[in-house]
C-alpha cells in the first residue's frame, strides 16, 4: 500500500480542510515537556510525524493519548523524565531536535542522536547548540550522539538568559531557544528570529502556560524567564502548506475549491505569486477560495525566509510552472538538495533544467503518466498533483513520505473530484 495511482478526472471542485499545522503541532508537543501535568492540544493532525513525536515523548517518560483531533499529554515531575531520546526515533524526523531545549530547561541534562528526516541537503544543528551553549550548556558529542549539561549553581542547574543573534532566521532554532528561555534565569533576546505563524502559535501557548514571550512574529523575541510553567489547553493553527498544496491542485487541474480553514495572511507571498500566474485567490467568509479557469502564466520565483515564499511551496510551484505558458526561473535560497523531485517530473514530460540553486522551467502543453518515486513529503505531493493532468496513469511510489505531513491525502483529493487511490 505504498503506491498512489492517479488518473486525470477534470477540474477540482468543492470544499476541504487543511487541518492542524504539522510544523506547529510538533513544537507544541515538545513544549509540553516544560510543565508537569496534563496538557490538551486540539486540532492535531493524524499524520505519521505526530505519531513519531508521541513515541518520542513516550520514551522520555510522557504519556500521550489521542481522542479524535485532540492530544492529551501527561507530563511527569522532573524525576519521572528520562532525558535521553532514542536513536530509532530521532533518526526518523529532524524536528526531534526541538526536545533538546525543553529538556535542558527542565532537567538540566539531555542526550539525543543527531536528527534525521527528509534527505534534502545539510541542515546542521549548530544554531541550536550555539544558542543553548550561550545560555550555559556544555555540549559533548560522541558516537553520533550529542549530550548537553547545564551549568549548576547553588539552586541547581538552570539556563541563564542572554542575547542571541542567529546567523539565519531558522524556524526550528527559534522555537527551540524560545522554549528553553522560558525557564531560564533572566531575560533572553533572540535577534534575527524566525517570523512564521507557527512561531507565533508556540509563543501563544507558552504565554498561556505562564511564560513571558513578546515580539513573536517579528525578528526580535524577548523572553523573561519564569520559575515554573503550568499546563494548558491550545488549538493548533491551520496548516498553511497543506492549504497551499490543495490550492496548487486546483491551479494545476483547474476548477474552484474552498479551503475552509485556510488563512491568506499566513501565506500572502505564495498566494500573490499564484495571482501573478493567473489564478484568482481570495479570503471569503466560507474560507480561502481559489478559481483557476485558464492555463497559468509563468513567473519567476525565489524561496526566502518567512514572509517570503517558503521552500516547502517550491515543488508545488515548479509543478504548476511545468504546465504553464512560458519560461520561468525558480531559485532555491535555503536548501541545496531540494530539486530531487525534478528528475521524476522529467519522466512525466516536464521540461526542467537545473543549475545549482536554480531551475529553468519551460511550460509544456501536457504531461504524460509514468511511474515516479516520491523523494520527500512535499516533492511527493507535487508528483501526485502532476498526475491530476498527466495523460494516462501516474503511479507514485514511496507514498509513506506523504503520510508524514498529510492526513489521508488521497481521500482529501477524492473529495474534490480527483481520481486517486492507494494500492
Amino acid at each position: 500500500m505504498d503506491r498512489l495511482v492517479i488518473r486525470p478526472n477534470g477540474p477540482l471542485e468543492g470544499v476541504a480542510k487543511a487541518g492542524g499545522a504539522k510544523n506547529s503541532a510538533l513544537k507544541l508537543m515538545a513544549a509540553c515537556l516544560l510543565a508537569e501535568g496534563r496538557h490538551e492540544l486540539r486540532n492535531v493532525p493524524h499524520i505519521v510525524d505526530v505519531q513519531i513525536m508521541s513515541d518520542m515523548l513516550g520514551a522520555l517518560g510522557v504519556r500521550v493519548d489521542r481522542s479524535k483531533d485532540t492530544l492529551f499529554v501527561e507530563v511527569p515531575a522532573v524525576d519521572g523524565l528520562a532525558p535521553e531520546a532514542p536513536y530509532e526515533l530521532v533518526d526518523k524526523m529532524r524536528a526531534s531536535i526541538v526536545v533538546l531545549g525543553p529538556l535542558l530547561a527542565r532537567c538540566g541534562h539531555a542526550r539525543l542522536s543527531m536528527p534525521g528526516g527528509d534527505d534534502f541537503g545539510s541542515r546542521p544543528i549548530n544554531f541550536h547548540v550555539n544558542g543553548l551553549a550561550d545560555m550555559g550548556t556544555h555540549f559533548a558529542t560522541s558516537h553520533g550522539f550529542i549530550e548537553g549539561t547545564v551549568a549548576s549553581s547553588a539552586a541547581g542547574p538552570r539556563l541563564v538568559g542572554t542575547r542571541i543573534v542567529l546567523d539565519y532566521p531558522s524556524h526550528t532554532t527559534t522555537d527551540n531557544l524560545m522554549m528553553a528561555a522560558t525557564l531560564a534565569k533572566g531575560t533572553t533576546i533572540i535577534e534575527n528570529a524566525a517570523r512564521e505563524p507557527e512561531v507565533c502559535d508556540l509563543a501563544d501557548y507558552l504565554n498561556s502556560m505562564g511564560a513571558s514571550v513578546s515580539g513573536a512574529g517579528t525578528s526580535r523575541l524577548e523572553i523573561n524567564g519564569v520559575e515554573r510553567l503550568e499546563p494548558g489547553v491550545h488549538t493548533v493553527i491551520p496548516d498553511r502548506v497543506v492549504t497551499g498544496t490543495l490550492i496548487a491542485g486546483a491551479c494545476i487541474a483547474g476548477g474552484e475549491i474552498v479551503v475552509e480553514d485556510g488563512r491568506f495572511d499566513h501565506m500572502e507571498m505564495y498566494l500573490n505569486k499564484l495571482r501573478e500566474m493567473g489564478a484568482e485567490v481570495d479570503q471569503r467568509p466560507e474560507g480561502l477560495c481559489v478559481v483557476a479557469r485558464r492555463r497559468l502564466s509563468s513567473v519567476d520565483v525565489a524561496t526566502l525566509p518567512y514572509p517570503g515564499v517558503a521552500t516547502d511551496y517550491k515543488p508545488l510551484i515548479v509543478t504548476m510552472l511545468a504546465i504553464a505558458d512560458g519560461v520561468a526561473i525558480v531559485t532555491e535560497n535555503l536548501f541545496e538538495g531540494r530539486f530531487r523531485y525534478v528528475d521524476e517530473l522529467r519522466r512525466m514530460g516536464a521540461d526542467i533544467r537545473t543549475e545549482g540553486h536554480h531551475a529553468i522551467v519551460r511550460g509544456v502543453q501536457r504531461l504524460s503518466g509514468a511511474q515516479v518515486r516520491s523523494p520527500d513529503i512535499r516533492g511527493g505531493a507535487a508528483l501526485v498533483l502532476a498526475g491530476l493532468v498527466a495523460e494516462g496513469e501516474t503511479v507514485v511510489t514511496g507514498a509513506h513520505h506523504l503520510d508524514r505531513g498529510y492526513e489521508d491525502f488521497p481521500a482529501t483529493l477524492r473529495s474534490l473530484g480527483a481520481d486517486v487511490e492507494r494500492r
